[in-house]
């Protein structure tokens, strides 16, 4: 069985509420309009969730597997700002300018393979105009 590697790490909740994890260790809690707490955990490193049987979660995991387009609005970056001087926030690869995507392929050595190809295929989104090219915002 080939591994999928995940993007977004999330659930909805029977009450609609949508619980993510964007990184390793961000355990998130919820008490649900039943009653019941969920929870998500583990980022895009595992998925770890608790299990309501009488009442259970839908599972909304985002993968590499699926299309760009999902991916690209997914895809989530920590960043601390153009000068590194802001609070830690994660923005999805369809808000970061092409600087920055160029700045993190340069910048960052840990992020190879499918990873690298997906930041690699937005870049060429936007040049050939499949996808609107971002004003560094951030």
């Amino acid at each position: 069985m080939t591994e999928r590697f995940i993007v977004l790490n999330q659930i909805r909740t029977p009450d609609g509420t949508v619980l993510r994890s964007l990184h390793r260790h961000d355990y998130r809690t919820y008490v649900d309009a039943n009653g019941k707490e969920y929870m998500v955990d583990g980022g895009t490193e595992y998925l770890r969730r608790n299990i309501h049987e009488d009442a259970p979660f839908e599972e909304i995991s985002i993968y590499m597997d699926d299309t760009h387009e999902v991916i690209r609005q997914n895809l989530h970056w920590g960043t601390y700002g153009k000068n590194g001087d802001q609070p830690k926030r994660y923005v999805p690869l369809c808000n970061l300018s092409n600087d920055h995507i160029r700045a993190i392929l340069d910048t960052q050595q840990q992020v190879q393979g499918q990873l690298r190809i997906t930041f690699e295929l937005e870049l060429s989104g936007r040049e050939n105009g499949t996808y609107p090219n971002i004003e560094d915002t951030l």
